[in-house]
């Protein structure tokens, strides 16, 4: 059901029903981290890289709502998912305020939360996968359909392959990528010359990033690489 082992923050107060949910999650390909307060999440949003967010309303030290507009203040495309058991036009109005995307109430079916889930990892992966319009990453500028990075002081042109590389870092900022998936996704396979061949683009990219503020590809040994924004 997930797409490409999405990472979840999950936020749930009530440990029977939070242990129950990540373990379903966890068993339909999700990576969950499972927090029992708002503080608590809101630490761990800023410390990790979340492809959706399924948030309780009722909260310990921090409620749902609150926590919700500050995720969505720092992130403006990011899913949030509200779980809670009122049920009232009032609470829904309050939560799309604050940029709450869709309501799950208590208590629910887990196929229902999945197909949901789905919806909305798909709906943003195909808005990711566009890239129609330039990004930022730190200090530069990525344009993947001229196949330019944009400094504060140069254009500098890629290759196709080096675009698509640089793409697909990107995608999965703050992620660490295994060599292995980097090799299968832009060369097909995953083979030793083009692991080799792989390095040499990734020594061309950091070479073009060298010295920008807020953007590097860290090398993370005998795992893969990870774009740190």
């Amino acid at each position: 059901m997930a797409i490409y082992k999405a990472r979840v923050l999950f936020v749930e107060d009530d440990s029977s029903l939070g242990f129950i949910i990540k373990d379903s999650l966890e068993e339909n390909g999700y990576e969950v981290i499972y927090c029992s307060d708002g503080e608590t999440g809101w630490q761990q949003f800023m410390r990790h890289a979340f492809d959706i967010c399924l948030l309780d309303v009722m909260l310990p030290k921090k409620d749902g709502l609150t926590l919700a507009a500050q995720i969505r203040k720092k992130n403006e495309s990011i899913p949030i998912l509200l779980l809670t058991a009122v049920n009232t036009d009032e609470s829904k109005i309050a939560g799309f305020q604050k940029g709450v995307d869709d309501y799950i109430t208590k208590p629910f079916n887990m196929q229902e939360l999945l197909l949901r889930m789905d919806v909305f990892l798909k709906r943003t992966q195909r808005k990711q996968n566009e890239l129609s319009d330039p990004v930022i990453m730190g200090s530069i500028g990525f344009d993947f359909k001229n196949l330019l990075i944009i400094t504060p002081t140069e254009r500098i042109q890629l290759t196709q392959r080096e675009a698509e590389l640089l793409k697909y870092f990107y995608l999965n900022t703050n992620k660490v990528l295994k060599r292995e998936d980097i090799l299968t996704e832009i060369w097909g396979k995953d083979d030793y010359f083009l692991g080799r061949s792989m390095d040499v683009f990734i020594t061309k990219l950091r070479k073009y990033i060298k010295g920008q503020d807020g953007v590097e590809i860290q090398t993370i040994h005998g795992v893969g690489f990870k774009l740190v924004v």
